[in-house]
């Protein structure tokens, strides 16, 4: 089964389409359940036993997850990439999207300890949690919407939230511990954050890698900075809980969709597909996502 979500700023079924997920699930019978719809899960209040850094004061009003992973097996998709607010994302941060809702960015002034929180409960709920982490074209720069793509063919995979996110920083060129979220998961036992404890087995000429990213900023992460971490973080309730937060959600979109876009990202993009033996697959799943129109269509 997939689990799709949405944010203020995504559209989950744009993303199935632009992502060439469709043909994939027909082709291996995957159903698709939305976190977000009413006829697909419900959003109930859990208390987790373990004692959450930051998600009960950010909630007060109770903490809220989709009852549907409950005893659930979790297999979670990440791509090894930067990120303008966690400097990198992949595993831990996978379970942003499923475990909060639409009000997930009420915790970006503590996104490190929430990562950590929303690890903790997903070892209380789920009866198993893998990750398999795609690096085969990796996230160079200010991701996760403005990144450069690098082509280093990897496949990470782990049962081991934390250690899959410290190989997978260390690869990227900085210091796992270092990383509030790893740093945070490693000490309260969640995981092995530090490389020199986790055993590489497949290609192990990888714990010599380094690919000196670096995470930079843009338009956003600078705006972002100010309201999650700077002066006006003591204004953040009036902003972003507020019908305020359109005034973001709206600069967001005008940023990404019409400025960075059509300016830079698109050619970027466009780049990779055209010269790039993982941008060519791509457009394969496109082309078979055409041959199963017919099917897309009576689905949707």
């Amino acid at each position: 089964m997939c689990v799709q979500n949405k944010t203020v700023v995504t559209d989950a079924f744009k993303g199935e389409d632009l992502n060439g997920y469709l043909p994939i699930f027909k082709s291996y019978g995957i159903p698709v359940l939305y976190n977000f719809k009413d006829d697909d899960m419900t959003w109930v209040r859990f208390q987790p036993r373990s004692k959450m850094l930051v998600l009960d004061k950010i909630f007060p009003e109770g903490i809220r997850i989709p009852d549907y992973f409950e005893g659930k097996n979790i297999v979670h998709l990440p791509t090894v990439k930067c990120h303008i607010y966690t400097t990198t994302t992949g595993a831990m941060k996978n379970a942003f999207g499923g475990l909060l809702n639409t009000r997930r960015h009420y915790t970006h002034s503590w996104i490190h300890e929430t990562l950590v929180d929303l690890l903790a409960i997903q070892k209380e709920i789920h009866s198993g949690i893998f990750a398999v982490m795609d690096g085969t074209t990796a996230g160079n720069g200010p991701g996760p919407r403005t990144m450069y793509p690098e082509i280093k063919n990897v496949v990470l995979a782990s049962g081991d939230q934390v250690a899959i996110d410290a190989v997978a920083a260390r690869l990227m060129g900085f210091d796992p511990l270092s990383i509030g979220y790893i740093r945070l998961a490693h000490e309260a036992g969640l995981g092995i954050g530090d490389p020199r404890d986790i055993e590489l087995v497949g290609d192990t000429d990888l714990a010599n890698e380094s690919w000196n990213f670096r995470v930079g900023d843009n338009g956003a992460s600078r705006v972002g900075d100010i309201v999650w971490f700077g002066p006006l973080k003591p204004m953040q309730n009036v902003l972003m809980r507020t019908p305020l937060v359109n005034l973001f959600i709206l600069g967001s979109e005008v940023y990404h969709d019409y400025y960075r876009w059509p300016a830079r990202d698109r050619g970027v993009f466009e780049g990779w597909l055209a010269n790039t033996p993982w941008g060519n697959l791509f457009q394969e799943y496109h082309r078979l996502g055409a041959l199963a129109a017919p099917w897309v269509a009576q689905t949707v």
